[in-house]
């Protein structure tokens, strides 16, 4: 069951140094790099041990952990790769938490205006998430199938390993547009919101985050960290959406 911890800079500052291990190694989606990178410099800062993140697609980096990658912490952009994890017992439960929640849009470049229906900003090249394992792909072809869209667009998408490649291929002009999350849209700068699908189109988009089995001791002082104020002030800064309470 997820839950809710809430910390202060000071606590995270008085951590022993017998407490803290040299580093912390943490595997985070794809879509959260810009957030995790500011939030492991700042967790540094308040008196944590230093941060190294590894970014990935949320399935590659669940099947590292499964393969014995020496990973503490594990963030992943749906529910279903934390339950992977789970469920072969390869986090701790009672650190499960959710750290943010996102919402799907369809970006583009600067100068197509938004529309209301996102039919004919898919009816050449497109970029998403490769909807067999990427979370974001996942969401964005339920999302088209709900719409009643997906078997006339499918033969337009280009798939990638993570959203955050397909962002790229929008930014550089390699495809028309992209079905990425609102954070990464808010990250490419030179793309725009045209479409934002609707929430009923999809499942929630939520962030789970864990430490893993055998990971050290003071991973929960960074999850605990990621869900405090100063935490959640740096997701909504990136772009990403408020935890309902």
């Amino acid at each position: 069951m997820f839950k809710r911890t809430f910390v202060s800079l000071a606590l995270i500052a008085s951590l022993s140094t017998a407490a803290l291990a040299e580093k912390l190694t943490v595997f985070a989606a794809a879509s959260m790099k810009d957030a995790i990178e500011r939030a492991a410099g700042e967790y540094q800062a308040a008196g944590g041990e230093k941060v190294v993140v590894s970014f990935a697609s949320s399935s590659v980096l669940a099947r590292q952990i499964e393969a014995g990658a020496p990973a503490d912490v594990f963030i992943s952009a749906n529910t279903d790769w934390m339950a992977y994890l789970v469920e072969r017992d390869l986090v701790r439960h009672d650190s499960e938490t959710i750290i943010a929640a996102n919402n799907l849009v369809i970006a583009v470049a600067e100068g197509t205006g938004q529309v209301e229906s996102p039919g004919t900003l898919l009816d050449n090249r497109f970029a998403m998430g490769d909807p067999s394992h990427v979370p974001a792909g996942k969401y964005a072809r339920t999302a088209l199938e709900h719409l009643g869209l997906w078997n006339d667009v499918e033969k337009n998408a280009v798939f990638g390993e993570n959203v955050r490649v397909a962002l790229e291929l929008a930014s550089r002009g390699e495809v028309k547009a992209a079905i990425v999350y609102g954070s990464d849209q808010k990250a490419a700068g030179d793309l725009i919101r045209a479409y934002v699908f609707p929430e009923e189109s999809h499942a929630p988009i939520l962030y789970p985050a864990a430490a893993t089995k055998n990971g050290a001791e003071s991973a929960e002082a960074f999850l605990a960290f990621l869900k405090s104020d100063a935490g959640r002030a740096i997701f909504s800064e990136f772009g990403f959406s408020e935890i309902a309470d």
